[in-house]
């Protein structure tokens, strides 16, 4: 006789919203989470946001999808259960994660709290787990990972408005830190007021920095001056505002994600300056060289943040009252909602409301 595993090992039914194809139409889709580990954390998903990643991954554009996949990425929601060897959460804190679930935490990114950087690091979905199963993202309605990957939410950060910060918030936080373009005085410019581009408006105007967005739409700049505070528009497409900016810029943080040119970038930085990618193109993009050399001017890129400036980078959000612009929506308006991401027909983040509107299927 074969002796029954305890309650807590089994994996546990869930339920949740798929891709099945590359069409990246989601549906109703039932599946099971891995049993609460002795270091896990589970938790109720309240929010999800939707990233405009979710979107290259549903389709499969970027050429790495497995189907099913459940997204997101941006996930908020309630403790339920601890592990027996969980030391910093307990049933009831409010918590998130972000874009990763495990990293190895012995090279030497992990080493340095830069498990993003990490090359065994396991994506929070469409990723295999140290088990060999599949990851599973937040359009569901549980979540499990490893206390390590778990940040805790400040009370006084609305959970709706801050899941976004998990992804788009780190995303552009980090490059303000580590590229040194935080220091009050300087003067930063935000390319594309979208997910991204209008919370890094938000983090860089706390950190003291002048700011001018940069957006080929000249319909946004009345949202950027006043409602978002930024402090001068460019219409990139406008020849003369753009001659009129030239070497004025310390850095650039370039949050677009179709292709554009760079070479007016380029042109607005000072010498030294940085240009500074986290959107991500499908097609590469056209690096003109010339103006780098004789400018001394640095292109880089920045992949989301490690746990510890995730954390670091939410706290400082509910210190400074900063959260995304976001619509609700229900979780089966999602495939409209990717509809209206694809056409930047959004201000600015697309949040699930998972725990109100996710139901099971009978």
């Amino acid at each position: 006789m074969v002796d029954k595993l305890p309650e807590e090992e089994h994996p546990k039914p869930a339920f949740g919203w798929a891709a099945r194809d590359q069409s990246g139409v989601l549906s109703p889709f039932k599946f099971s989470r891995r049993a609460t580990g002795e270091k896990d954390v589970a938790f109720k998903v309240l929010y999800c946001g939707i990233c405009h990643s979710d979107l290259h991954m549903v389709k499969n554009e970027w050429g790495v999808t497995q189907y099913p996949l459940i997204p997101g990425h941006e996930i908020v929601g309630v403790v339920t259960e601890v592990g027996s060897k969980v030391e910093k959460f307990k049933v009831g804190d409010k918590v998130g994660v972000g874009c990763m679930v495990g990293s190895c935490r012995s090279c030497d990114s992990c080493q340095n709290n830069l498990e993003n950087y990490c090359p065994k690091m396991i994506l929070t979905y469409g990723a295999r787990y140290y088990d060999g199963t599949v990851t599973y993202g937040g359009y569901s309605d549980s979540m499990v990972a490893d206390e390590h990957f778990i940040v805790r939410i400040p009370n006084n950060l609305p959970l709706d408005a801050g899941a976004p910060l998990l992804c788009a918030g780190i995303t552009v936080y980090s490059p303000l830190r580590y590229f040194g373009l935080d220091k009050p005085g300087m003067h930063v410019g935000i390319v594309g007021l979208g997910g991204l581009g209008h919370v890094a408006v938000k983090f860089a105007r706390a950190m003291g920095v002048k700011v001018t967005v940069i957006s080929t739409s000249p319909n946004k700049k009345q949202e950027a001056l006043e409602n978002l505070g930024a402090d001068s528009f460019l219409v990139s497409r406008d020849q003369d505002q753009m001659q009129a900016a030239m070497g004025t810029l310390d850095g650039i943080i370039d949050t677009v994600s179709a292709v554009h040119p760079l070479l007016p970038l380029v042109a607005l930085l000072k010498s030294h300056g940085k240009l500074v990618l986290v959107g991500a193109p499908e097609k590469p993009l056209e690096l003109p060289v010339f103006p780098l050399i004789t400018g001394r001017k640095t292109v880089g890129g920045s992949c989301f943040g490690g746990i510890k400036e995730t954390q670091e980078m939410i706290d400082f959000a509910a210190k400074h009252n900063i959260t995304a612009d976001i619509e609700v929506i229900p979780m089966d308006y999602v495939n409209t909602a990717m509809e209206r991401v694809l056409k930047a027909d959004v201000r600015y983040r697309f949040v699930i409301d998972v725990g109100k509107t996710l139901k099971p299927a009978v």
